[in-house]
């Protein structure tokens, strides 16, 4: 097996403008893993506000590149428990582990719904998100939109004017990127209206969850709040959801982990994503039959996507039929 790389820099069809700052482009590292003929592929991108270096990852793939060379074809979940031995940023052993599992489908020529033996199922449409902006921005960008559903970014909390985003008659989920006040959660979760946003996604600062009450208006969905499976059972009391996203857990052998272990948990999940190109948007939509919600617009806000496999349209999911991930590299 031989590893390869490469640096994409995606650039954004319009500034991406969140609580946490506003961006023109993300850049990608693409991995490959190729053995027999094919590749498989996986993709991380540099998210300031989760410390990625790059430069950093390209040299750790450096020195662990003979190690991996070494490795024979064995079931991704063996694989796996190589990866952990690596000592791998979860969003680099994501990249190794999507490329592993796009990698070992198509030699055995099965996609990863064949080879996980999925029960047949209907895709959840995906959200398209929403700028930060003023509220009257927001809801004429979504009148004039072919999506349906939406994720709202919001930075704080205008009270007096959100629940006007609901006059849009599209499904609306709020976003806050934790930047509401305790006081802001307290207030949504006493309004009847509330309950009209199909979620409302990491309202406050990582660990400040213990004030959020699941049981009134509010339907909270956590974020960075859930890193781990040992972050589900603190979390039960005040969440609704968890945002299952396949780059941040460390790949798809962890996010079915943390699917299974949510859905035991009472959680629902929804399938999210980063502003990421068709190599990693496809991971997500493989998935996405297991989840109730999915956000996977990432390649879809990028202008120069470099690869082909599954895809949104208008927030419909058109899952590859092709064996491993579907993917390939324009």
């Amino acid at each position: 097996m031989t590893l390869t790389f490469n640096h994409y820099r995606l650039h954004l069809r319009e500034t991406f403008r969140i609580a946490y700052g506003n961006y023109d482009y993300r850049d990608s590292l693409t991995v490959a893993l190729s053995s027999h003929g094919e590749s498989g592929y996986g993709e991380c991108v540099a998210v300031n506000y989760y410390g990625i270096d790059l430069i950093k990852f390209k040299k750790k793939l450096e020195t662990v590149r003979h190690r991996l060379s070494g490795q024979n074809i064995v079931h991704p979940g063996q694989f796996y428990k190589f990866l952990l031995m690596l000592n791998l940023h979860p969003f680099l052993r994501s990249a190794l582990d999507c490329a592993y599992w796009d990698l070992y489908g198509k030699l055995e020529k099965q996609s990863l719904s064949q080879l996980l033996n999925f029960p047949p199922h209907t895709l959840p449409e995906s959200s398209f998100t929403i700028n930060v902006a003023d509220i009257d921005s927001q809801i004429n960008k979504m009148a004039a939109s072919k999506w349906t559903r939406f994720k709202v970014k919001c930075n704080g909390l205008d009270r007096s004017n959100v629940f006007r985003l609901q006059e849009s008659g599209k499904e609306v989920a709020l976003d806050s990127n934790a930047s509401f006040t305790a006081e802001d959660c307290n207030f949504l979760e006493s309004q009847k209206l509330t309950e009209h946003f199909t979620y409302l996604e990491q309202p406050l600062p990582v660990g400040g969850f213990h004030i959020l009450n699941k049981n009134n208006y509010a339907h909270w969905m956590c974020d960075e709040d859930c890193q781990s499976l040992t972050d589900l059972q603190p979390l039960s009391g005040h969440y609704r959801s968890v945002n299952i996203k396949v780059m941040k857990l460390g790949g798809i052998t962890p996010a079915l982990e943390m699917i299974a272990a949510a859905r035991s948990s009472g959680f629902k999940v929804m399938i999210g994503c980063m502003t990421e190109s068709t190599v990693g948007i496809s991971a997500g939509i493989a998935l996405a039959g297991l989840c109730d919600y999915a956000d996977l617009d990432g390649a879809n806000l990028i202008a120069n996507d470099f690869a082909e496999g599954s895809k949104v349209v208008h927030g419909k999911l058109l899952l590859s039929e092709a064996p491993g991930l579907g993917i390939r590299l324009k």
